[in-house]
């Protein structure tokens, strides 16, 4: 007979089962299932901490979610927030469009292409050509196979006037295919190039052109055959016997003021412009170029902007679902959390700033029925072709210096409203810088003062160009995507964001869970082996008194025969 104590739960009772043949009842006990009931009242508490890591992790899915759509605000705000505009600078309001036009007997086009960098600086300009740059060329006379051997021994040299020159060494199995490639084996050093032209099936002649405009192809025998002399490209003085082009600097004005270059392709006349002179332009006949802010890319950017802050704050509304019994919805997981919420109303309060005499609504901005923004572009382009320094005013933050001899180089997104800069230049003409006495804030490289890391100052950059030492008063101003590039950069960091903070902390709760919940189901493994060697015995014993049952039953039975 096997006793169960009052302890043992229905599940345990169950496990228990009582078979009757004629006069014997017999006991089994399933002792598997017996141990997995006592063992599951130990483990109950793991399962409801189990249950809080799994809503902890939902929350941490959910806030990473929420910092991933944040973190691509602050990207997509970044160009607006920028309103330094220089060839180095991301920022929107840098880009430049080029128009080209022309007046009199020439086409624009044809007689100049352009490149315009970030920053370079806006206006109009008119340009004349008065010839093009051309590089030297020169041609040989004509030799019948192109493949023969030319039998010719020597050593010439070749290069450009004021250029470096190269030795080109001429065997006499040879052929003028050779020869060519010899001579542009070493075109780099020489900055002349050697083809062959055919004139006839009989007929091959050797070119000689310099890959430099306006400097002149020298030779000069070095030993040997005079092989360019036999090739007619030389005569017996060493001058060229057929020049097929002279060469020529450019010559053209800028603005009315003359300029001459070695090249077509100007690059130092206009700052961040750079152009390439095709043809010259007829007497009479001029090309203006106008250079304006490219305001496409503006509108890009803030259409980016509109998206990115729709896409947060529509995630920040499914968070916040009612169900149909008015609780919280159950994919809300982060309802009535305090950091998304101030995130959000933040930049709500942000997006409707005054700067100067305009809002978000001079942009175009609006909210719709659903409270996202909306962009009319229309509206956007005519403020942009009215005030383009009063939208940037209103979405950048803005940097200025009360000393012309302080240019601000860069600024970050959110620099102090208003310091100080105390400026000394000692006798060698060094400078220090400090602010409020610290020297600690901004390194100094040359005449360049750059903020330190880690300081309020980090991402702003000057450059100082007088000699005599000077305090400077810097302001700062900050705009719409400025602001909500902070608010969102502040969040969204991954090192020091308000919500890696909020991450950082569930997942410590959820380790410190865990380790509760390994040391449970360890205390329950141990309790399981106590078990499994305590009901061994038991059901020994039992084996034990039913076999004596049965040899007594037999015994019995056999007296009453």
């Amino acid at each position: 007979m096997t006793t169960v104590t009052s302890s043992t739960s229905a599940a345990a009772t169950a496990a228990l089962a009582t078979t009757t043949s004629g006069t014997k009842t017999t006991t089994s006990v399933d002792w598997d299932a017996l141990i997995e009931a006592q063992v599951a009242t130990k483990t109950a508490a793991a399962t409801t901490i189990q249950t809080s890591i799994t809503a902890n992790e939902a929350k941490i899915s959910a806030y990473q979610q929420l910092q991933t759509l944040l973190t691509t605000l602050t990207t997509d705000t970044t160009s607006l927030s920028k309103s330094i505009v220089n060839s180095l600078s991301s920022s929107a309001y840098g880009a430049r469009s080029a128009t080209i036009t022309s007046t009199g007997d020439v086409s624009a086009s044809s007689a100049v292409s352009m490149a315009i960098s970030n920053g370079a600086a806006t206006g109009d300009h008119t340009l004349t050509v008065t010839q093009i740059a051309t590089a030297h060329k020169v041609i040989g006379t004509a030799v019948a196979d192109k493949s023969a051997d030319l039998g010719l021994t020597g050593t010439f040299s070749i290069g450009l006037e004021g250029g470096t020159s190269a030795d080109i060494s001429v065997t006499s199995g040879m052929t003028l295919e050779d020869l060519v490639d010899t001579i542009n084996a070493q075109t780099s050093t020489t900055n002349v190039q050697a083809s062959i032209i055919q004139i006839s099936s009989n007929q091959y002649e050797m070119i000689l052109s310099a890959t430099k405009d306006n400097a002149d192809i020298t030779t000069s025998v070095v030993s040997g055959d005079d092989v360019l002399t036999t090739l007619g490209v030389t005569d017996s003085s060493g001058a060229f016997t057929d020049v097929l082009q002279e060469s020529q600097p450019a010559i053209f004005s800028v603005d009315g003021i003359t300029l001459t270059r070695d090249t077509n392709n100007i690059t130092d006349v206009l700052s961040g412009v750079s152009f390439s002179l095709l043809q010259s332009t007829p007497s009479g006949s001029t090309v203006k170029i106008s250079i304006d802010v490219d305001t496409s890319s503006i509108q890009t950017a803030l259409q980016q902007f509109v998206t990115s802050y729709n896409a947060v704050r529509d995630y920040v509304t499914t968070q916040q679902t009612l169900s149909s019994s008015g609780t919280a919805d159950t994919s809300a997981v982060l309802f009535g959390d305090g950091t998304m919420r101030s995130v959000m109303t933040q930049m709500e309060q942000v997006l409707n700033s005054i700067v100067g005499d305009l809002s978000m609504s001079d942009l175009g901005l609006s909210f719709s029925d659903t409270n996202d923004l909306v962009l009319d572009t229309s509206t956007l382009a005519t403020t942009l072709a009215d005030n383009i320094d009063g939208v940037i005013a209103l979405l950048a933050t803005k940097t200025t210096s009360s000393s012309a001899a302080l240019a601000v180089v860069n600024t970050s997104s959110s620099p102090p409203s208003s310091f100080v800069m105390d400026i000394a230049v000692d006798s060698s003409g060094a400078l220090s810088v400090s602010v409020g006495g610290d020297s600690s804030l901004f390194t100094v490289s040359g005449r360049t003062i750059i903020g330190k890391a880690g300081t309020i100052y980090s991402g702003m950059a000057f450059s100082y160009s007088s000699t005599s030492s000077a305090s400077v008063t810097i302001t700062s101003t900050i705009g719409i995507a400025a602001q909500i590039n902070a608010i969102a950069s502040a969040a969204s960091n991954k090192t020091s964001g308000s919500l890696q903070d909020l991450i950082t902390n569930l997942q410590s709760q959820d380790d410190r869970m865990q380790q509760q919940i390994d040391d449970i189901n360890e205390r329950a493994a141990i309790y399981r082996t106590m078990l499994t060697t305590q009901y061994a015995k038991y059901q020994s014993a039992i084996s034990s008194a039913n076999s004596t049952l049965d040899y007594l039953s037999a015994l019995l039975n056999a007296s009453s025969d």
